[in-house]
């Protein structure tokens, strides 16, 4: 083995630092590129936009003259469609995250669950629009209702939650699980206490990086019948409506619906330019909405892990 003098150790220190130092200037580089187009893209809506951001935007219903439309049913389709897919997607979700990684056995069977699960994440959208279009609007008879695109979207977010939560409790030290066994703990009491919470941060963020990718879905939500155009809202729980029937507690979930993307999409389409400007202060919304939501994901993370001692 040869022996490398002390100039030669020196010019392999250097040269790694200069690496170091390109690998860091490209990637300040691509953040700065990224964090311009993104600052350009909000501008660009708001400026364009901005005189349309007034309170009758948020509480008026669509309408087919642009400075009476708003997005009112847009907004509250979004919110309770997003509702329905935490519902279903994150327990499922944390839970089989937690199965695969602290109770599963290592085998053949476990390999291919693995294996399709990091497949599905790479499944293109308007394919669970078309499943959910045959299960669930189709055969269980949901119809093209709010339960039916919560969950189509938790369909559509489900591997993110399951390799998140994963990624999570595996990035826990195997100390910890030791530590609570050796002094008689069981293995749900260890992932109780210990593992659930200071993987929490992660699977957190999982989430709602998960509900920020499911909440401008366009192509599943419009696949199951989506409406583009709807001048009311779901009803609200326990009260009486202009027929003189009260709305029961779960009567929502199964109410016709739009979001947020389809009334974009709807804007965009329409020959008159006014409409434009209206989907300008739509999109602007909609990006605060994604921004807002991976902003509170930073904030839980940074929150939580100050309480994490190990």
């Amino acid at each position: 083995m040869q022996t490398l003098t002390t100039e030669q150790i020196r010019k392999l220190i250097a040269r790694g630092k200069m690496k170091d130092t390109v690998f860091q200037a490209l990637g300040i580089m691509c953040l700065g590129i990224a964090l311009l187009v993104i600052f350009l893209l909000v501008s660009d809506m708001l400026m364009r936009g901005i005189d349309r951001l007034t309170l009758d935007f948020f509480t008026n219903f669509a309408s087919r003259r642009a400075g009476q439309s708003g997005i009112l049913s847009a907004w509250v389709g979004t919110i309770l469609v997003m509702l329905v897919t935490a519902m279903a997607a994150v327990p499922l979700g944390v839970a089989a995250g937690i199965y695969l990684e602290e109770y599963a056995k290592s085998n053949w069977v476990t390999d291919i669950i693995e294996i399709n699960i990091t497949n599905l994440a790479a499944v293109p959208s308007i394919v669970y629009g078309l499943l959910a279009l045959g299960i669930f609007v189709y055969a269980f008879g949901l119809g093209q209702s709010i339960l039916s695109a919560g969950l189509t979207l938790a369909l559509l977010i489900l591997p993110i939650v399951i390799v998140s939560t994963r990624e999570a409790i595996r990035a826990i030290p195997a100390m910890i699980r030791e530590g609570s066994m050796a002094v008689g703990a069981t293995r749900w009491q260890t992932c109780r206490y210990h593992i659930i919470p200071y993987a929490m941060p992660g699977i957190l963020t999982g989430v709602i990086i998960g509900l920020a990718r499911a909440i401008g879905e366009t192509a599943p939500i419009i696949t199951i019948g989506a409406l583009t155009f709807i001048a009311f809202l779901p009803p609200v729980p326990f009260t009486t409506g202009a027929d003189g029937v009260t709305a029961g507690m779960f009567d929502w979930v199964l109410s016709p619906f739009t979001v947020m993307p389809i009334q974009i999409f709807n804007w965009t389409s329409r020959p008159d330019p006014a409409f434009e400007v209206n989907a300008a202060a739509a999109g602007f919304v909609l990006m605060a909405m994604v921004l807002s939501m991976n902003a509170v994901a930073i904030y839980l993370r940074y929150k939580m892990r100050k309480n994490i001692k190990w």
